[in-house]
């Protein structure tokens, strides 16, 4: 009788956090600008993890009748992924492009490396912790590793670390490589996730060790590869490829989980 309450108390403690309400939060960082992202918020969550997705990062998201909707990028390996960080204990924020960047472009040439979004982001770092006063993590895929670590290079608001996923790595005209940046500013604990398999021309798996070469000052510092998962189902640079760990999404938040909690 004691093993089944033990079952059922899990198994309520599981559904509490599948079915998580999703909010839309809408807040103004610049003059005339603001910025909105979807919250996800677990009873007692362990830390925060701010969630960029990669390409032009806009979500372009809105409410209907108070239910929040994903109008581009649900594919995307941190967006469908969000659901299964909650169920790991995080609070969850998924950052759409500010009012200022609604076009075609979204946050690609350059806006990811500004000052600009630094603010944006900062004003959603101290809603956060606001909110609720634990870690604050920023997590970046493909083009969205860009705002992560250069968010963690100039941030005021001080997060705790730094997770990046299938790394820009090679010049291109639509934003700056990671590993150009000023990386030896930062020295929060950084997590480099790629897949060994990823072909997208501009994050190249090797290139993980690129950057952490120039982490230099970084109070820990780990590359993590991984490999497997299913037949591609986009293109190379595409979310349902390995560059986006189609089918090895859980394995893959779980370690970064993993390496959150314990740092």
């Amino acid at each position: 009788m004691k093993s089944i309450s033990i079952i059922l108390f899990y198994l309520l403690c599981l559904t509490e956090l599948v079915h998580v309400k999703e909010e839309l939060i809408v807040i103004g960082t610049r003059q005339g600008v603001i910025q909105k992202f979807l919250l996800l918020e677990p009873n007692n969550p362990v830390s925060s993890v701010i969630l960029f997705a990669g390409g032009h990062g806009n979500l372009n998201l809105s409410s209907d009748a108070g239910k929040p909707a994903i109008n581009w990028g649900k594919n995307n390996f941190l967006v469908r992924m969000r659901h299964e960080f909650v169920q790991n204990g995080f609070a969850v924020a998924v950052i759409d492009a500010p009012s200022d960047r609604k076009t075609e472009e979204g946050m690609m040439g350059g806006f990811r490396n500004s000052e600009k979004h630094v603010k944006d982001i900062d004003h959603v770092i101290a809603l956060l912790r606001k909110r609720k006063d634990i870690p604050i993590w920023l997590v970046g895929t493909s083009r969205g590793t860009e705002s992560a670590a250069y968010v963690a290079i100039y941030s005021k608001e001080y997060p705790a670390g730094v997770v990046l996923t299938s790394s820009m790595t090679e010049e291109n005209r639509k934003g700056i490589p990671v590993k150009d940046m000023a990386l030896e500013k930062i020295i929060i604990p950084i997590i480099i996730v790629a897949h060994q398999d990823d072909k997208c021309w501009v994050t190249r798996p090797s290139g993980s060790e690129d950057i952490k070469d120039k982490l230099v000052n970084t109070k820990k510092v780990e590359v993590k590869y991984f490999k497997g998962g299913y037949e591609p189902k986009s293109r190379l640079c595409g979310a349902l490829s390995p560059h986006g760990y189609y089918g090895i999404e859980k394995e893959v938040v779980t370690y970064i989980s993993d390496f959150i909690k314990h740092n």
